[in-house]
């Protein structure tokens, strides 16, 4: 797709690779303006990992863009290692970055899982949020994990047909148990062609229009790999969410500043879960993209992002 309308390709001005508790360790790196306002881009899946092209949403003569890879994503290590993966866990990390870095409060910049991760940090602290732009809500639901699973199918029954046939007939009424058994397996003959599979299913739904690159980037063993199975693990513990869901602690965050950006034809996170969030949030504004699906990359949804994030930069003195 043209990507044109977002700001140009640029290199971080400093990396590194941060230790972390269960023998994990977190690939971040910083871009843009050293002394800019801070901005965190927090990637989807859980597990897909972040890429040069989310640079490129923040314009870098302003902001100080902080990326990172969540555990066992990306450029993380080790990649799809489950060992003390959980949203608690991700949201201790995000603050120990946070504290390296010195940073007091950043923007978060999140979308779909991206999302979730943004809402759970912001509960937890929210002192050091000045403001969240997110894209194509998920809340963690049952209903939202469970549509991803079969409901897709209404829609995408030729991409869902390829999804549920990797595995026997005989498992495909618990999808999420066939997976994860097969992506938890040692074997790379069992867990990557079940974890091509995963990927595959949700890059074919991502977008309004075929995209056979977005297909493509998803099934990528390295990316697949880490978004299939530490998906299918979030989603068989309940996304390891507080016990009420991140809707039952709003109260904490209803003073922060939010842009909601939702494709009309979200099909992966569908409509109903930005205006549930933005009914919820007071201070939340909702811009909804008519001719979008879930895709960030997708022409309205990129440039809804650019001007949302925009629309936080506070003037320099």
């Amino acid at each position: 797709m043209p990507r044109g309308d977002l700001f140009p390709d640029i290199a971080p001005y400093e990396t590194g690779l941060l230790p972390l508790s269960g023998g994990h360790v977190m690939y971040w790196e910083q871009v843009g303006n050293p002394r800019g306002q801070p901005a965190l881009f927090l990637h989807g899946g859980p597990g897909a990992g972040a890429g040069a092209v989310h640079r490129r949403f923040f314009d870098p003569q302003h902001w100080r863009i902080i990326i990172f890879d969540q555990r066992g994503a990306g450029r993380s290590r080790p990649l799809g290692d489950l060992r003390e993966n959980t949203t608690p866990h991700l949201v201790a990390d995000i603050e120990v970055l946070r504290r390296f870095l010195g940073i007091d409060q950043w923007l978060l910049f999140g979308g779909s899982w991206g999302s979730t991760l943004a809402l759970a940090y912001a509960q937890a602290h929210p002192d050091r949020v000045a403001g969240a732009v997110l894209r194509g809500v998920f809340l963690g639901r049952e209903a939202e994990v469970d549509w991803f699973l079969y409901g897709l199918r209404r829609v995408f029954p030729d991409a869902w047909a390829n999804f549920a046939e990797h595995v026997p007939e005989a498992e495909r009424g618990d999808l999420l148990t066939a997976y994860l058994t097969r992506l938890i397996d040692p074997e790379p003959s069992v867990h990557l062609p079940a974890a091509r599979a995963w990927s595959a299913y949700e890059g074919s739904c991502s977008t309004l229009l075929p995209s056979p690159e977005t297909v493509a980037s998803f099934a990528q063993d390295r990316t697949a790999l880490g978004l299939a199975r530490i998906e299918a693990h979030y989603f068989a513990h309940r996304l390891f969410l507080a016990e009420g869901g991140l809707l039952a602690h709003m109260d904490g965050i209803e003073h922060i500043q939010a842009e909601i950006i939702q494709g009309r034809y979200d099909m992966v996170c569908p409509a109903e879960t930005a205006f549930d969030l933005a009914s919820a949030w007071p201070r939340a504004r909702l811009t909804v993209v008519p001719d979008a699906g879930h895709s960030a990359l997708e022409p309205g949804i990129r440039t809804a992002l650019v001007a949302a994030v925009e629309r936080f930069r506070i003037p320099r003195r």
